[in-house]
């Protein structure tokens, strides 16, 4: 078949566009008015092709679009010529429907079915449409006889949903609109905004016009959901041992669906044993940030055997308010090895386990190594593991063989959590519900991903936060930071493939301190206070710039030195509280706070949102997940135009307002593309907050409840409505909210203590994570009143 294309583009000067086919570029040639075009005299197509355009100069590749595209000839269909109408894809406004959030599961279409076999043909519209719901259809209405002089709707083929394909076989020019309609009757729900549409250029006999290029453009169509949050360890099921597991989640979903929602928030999942101690339940410490924890495996169902004493230790674990972190996990590996010895010989010999293997073998042995180095040696610091202190593929491999039952055994364990999430992750898509994972800033200095790659991390740093409201010495978090450079080189495949492995359970995620992809707060490793931090990367001061203002650069009360850039200082995150600054003379401590103020609100700002454009675009775009971005924090002024600009949903959070001079977020100002909360794992939920202080919820009463007289001492019931009503009526995309929260507005469903409702405590860098929900999901699942409630609360605010 003989393909032409033509595109219209505007190029810079010494510019110009090339198609990328099959691993080769064809370049396009400038017919004049924005119009760029190629042939291809002889082309395969077979089951379609894929292809992509580029801005080429001087040899090489500027400019890249936000997704290809793909023709699929309609079955039957002889063509000799096909000529393709395009158009540059750029990110479009509503991205986050194109996420896999929505295409898999939200607006999933189900098992499509098979297009009828066309003909005849000589048109076929094929256009990009994402925001179309499981009920609807795209469809046109058109001017000419032959397509039903407008009284005609004709609808697309969604088989390949969100693209829409609808060939046609026409004899003249025709105007036309497209149409959202009823999938079963097929009557009009939407038409398009604008003029009529017009095709006028008609095919030669044999020819194929394919019109690419055309966008619908619906007003009123911003789907808005709600969600819950809650970590998969803090679920609790009357089958599940002593902490919340994925097979939990399917109950979790069947009540989220039942009451309107479409989005289940989750804590990370990976493994972080280190020690087999309680201080191992933090869960943004992952010992590999590819494998799943061992404790969310449902063990039945792994090959455990239910006999009385499994039921009688599996009974004493539930009925304990918290999680014990070592009895669950030391008695889940106990009783797993036991299975193990007993099914792993028949499990080994099965294609779906050696295909598991196969397929993670990049990850999972280096990882099942680590463990049982871990364990033989008492420690995840492998710089203290004699002769495997450095990873080193052969030695791994033959300690593997040394220890074939040992590193078989972990396999065996990621194997079954594997197989049991994405069990649940079908039954989710199933049922129109979506998982959003939680992707964590860093990785642990002893972790499989350390022992593996150390030059793509600074090992001789930790990443922090600087001081806030909440933490007047910043955080230290511990984590090395990142060798971006390195990390570049490959195009960040490591990056890559942890999102890849991540887009295999989750549809949408929440990037965790995303202000650490514009700079991170890096300490020093001999430091412990986030004081003695400084943004990495950053624009410091030379010398001489601040000398010839009078400043004494090795005042360590006012600087810090840049420890890759010698001779450059960065002004120190708490200098105004040192002696040093409250020894300046008034006109030093004037031209401090000027340069002060310019490191940190303004010189290092477009520098920042550079670094940012260098990296996030390409990992966001490695996997078709929704992205949400934690920004919180310290927030340069450029970071939401980025977020914006990737179609990043920020998230928004009433007792964190973005503009420093509000007390408190109103809800009905935040932006579409956010995620809006009541809390976060990190703070109290809404009733243990309201007896915080006092006089701030007294203001909260009155300013943003519109309360009288004295607020109530506790948060009543008809106060939580209240607030959760705010947020369900707010223009954001999604509102998700912990399942505290949720049930604080039923006073007798709600937990009686509130302060035996929080998380986490950041406060506290050994703070133990083991809250569960005080009521099984079962209990939840049968609280009509409550979830009748609530299904009208979602629906009424029209999510």
């Amino acid at each position: 078949m003989k393909l032409n294309v033509n595109i219209e583009y505007r190029t810079s000067w010494g510019e110009s566009l090339v198609l990328y086919l099959g691993g080769r570029r064809y370049p396009l040639s400038y017919a004049g008015e924005g119009i760029w075009k190629t042939e291809i005299a002889k082309l395969a197509v077979g089951k379609g092709i894929e292809y992509s355009y580029e801005v080429v100069r001087d040899g090489g590749v500027v400019r890249k679009e936000w997704k290809g595209h793909s023709l699929v000839l309609p079955e039957g269909l002889k063509v000799k010529e096909a000529s393709v109408n395009d158009r540059w894809n750029d990110r479009p406004v509503d991205a986050p429907f194109y996420s896999s959030a929505f295409t898999g599961a939200i607006f999933g279409r189900g098992k499509a079915a098979k297009p009828a076999k066309v003909a005849q043909a000589n048109l076929m519209f094929q256009v990009s449409a994402a925001n179309v719901r499981p009920g609807e259809v795209l469809a046109i209405a058109a001017s000419s006889q032959e397509l039903g002089a407008w009284s005609k709707v004709i609808p697309f083929d969604d088989s390949r949903y969100p693209v829409w394909t609808l060939p046609l076989n026409v004899t003249g020019p025709f105007a036309y609109k497209f149409i959202i309609a009823d999938k079963a009757t097929l009557a009009p729900v939407a038409w398009e905004d604008g003029e009529n549409r017009w095709f006028g250029g008609m095919p030669d006999p044999g020819e194929l016009i394919v019109e690419a290029d055309q966008q619908p453009s619906f007003s009123g169509r911003a789907w808005k959901g709600a969600g819950t949050a809650i970590p998969v360890f803090s679920l609790r099921t009357e089958e599940d041992f002593g902490v919340g597991e994925f097979y939990d989640l399917k109950k979790m979903v069947d009540w989220a669906a039942a009451t309107g929602q479409g989005v289940l928030q989750l804590l990370p999942i990976n493994d972080t044993t280190m020690f087999g101690t309680w201080e191992d339940s933090y869960p943004y410490n992952p010992n590999s940030t590819f494998a799943l924890h061992p404790q969310f495996l449902h063990l039945p169902a792994a090959g455990v055997k239910v006999d009385d004493e499994y039921k009688a230790l599996q009974a004493e674990l539930n009925a304990l308010d918290q999680i014990d972190y070592e009895r669950v996990n030391n008695s889940k590996i106990a009783l797993l090895k036991k299975a193990f010895a007993r099914t792993f010989k028949k499990l080994s010999a099965t294609a779906g386990y050696q295909k598991f293997i196969e397929k993670n073998a990049a990850w999972l042995l280096p990882y099942a190594a680590f463990c049982v180095l871990r364990d033989l040696n008492g420690t995840p610091d492998f710089s203290k593991w004699k002769g495997f202190a450095k990873y080193n593929r052969k030695k791994v491999a033959a300690f593997c063989a040394e220890h074939q039952a040992d590193v078989d055994f972990w396999c065996f364990v990621q194997y079954h959590l594997d197989k049991q999430l994405s069990e649940v992750c079908t039954y989710a898509h199933s049922k129109g519900v979506v998982f959003k994972g939680d992707l964590p800033i860093g990785i642990s200095r002893t972790s499989v991903d350390a022992w593996l790659y150390p030059e793509l991390f600074n090992m001789n740093s930790q990443a922090g936060a600087p001081p806030d409201a909440f933490s007047a010495d910043g955080q230290n978090w511990g984590f090395p930071t990142y060798n971006w450079e390195k990390m570049a080189e490959d195009d960040y495949a490591w990056w890559k493939a942890r999102l890849a492995k991540m887009a295999e359970y989750f549809d949408a995620f929440r990037i965790d301190h995303i202000l650490g992809f514009f700079r991170i707060w890096e300490i020093p490793l001999q430091y412990k206070s986030g004081l003695e931090g400084y943004f990495n990367p950053a624009l410091p001061f030379p010398a001489h710039e601040l000398e010839s203002q009078g400043f004494d650069v090795r005042d360590a009360g006012l600087f810090i030195e840049d420890p890759r850039k010698a001779g450059h200082y960065h002004p120190k995150i708490g200098a105004r509280s040192t002696q040093s600054y409250q020894w300046l003379d008034a006109y030093r401590r004037a031209a401090f706070d000027r340069l002060y103020d310019e490191f940190f609100y303004r010189r290092n700002n477009e520098f920042w949102k550079d670094k940012a454009m260098q990296k996030l675009p390409a990992l966001l775009d490695s996997t078709g997940m929704l992205a949400c971005g934690e920004d919180l924090g310290m927030i340069p002024a450029t970071v939401p135009q980025v977020m914006s600009d990737l179609r990043i949903l920020s998230l928004e959070i009433q007792r964190m307002p973005k503009d420093p001079e509000q007390e408190f977020a109103n809800p009905a100002w935040y932006p579409y593309l956010s995620v809006c909360t009541t809390s976060t794992h990190d703070m109290n939920p809404i009733r243990a907050w309201w007896e915080e202080d006092r006089l701030v919820t007294e203001h909260f009463y009155h300013n943003m409840l519109g309360g009288q007289g004295d607020a109530p001492y506790y948060c009543e019931p008809w106060i939580c409505r209240q607030i959760l009503d705010q947020h369900l009526w707010s223009p954001a995309m999604l509102t998700v909210l912990p399942l505290q929260d949720w049930l604080s507005m039923d006073g007798a469903l709600r937990r009686e203590d509130p302060n035996a409702e929080r998380i986490n405590v950041p406060a506290n860098p050994r703070h133990y994570w083991r809250y569960r929900m005080h009521l099984t999901v079962e209990a939840l699942q049968a609280a009509d009143e409550f979830n009748a409630t609530l299904s009208q609360m979602i629906a009424s605010s029209g999510r």
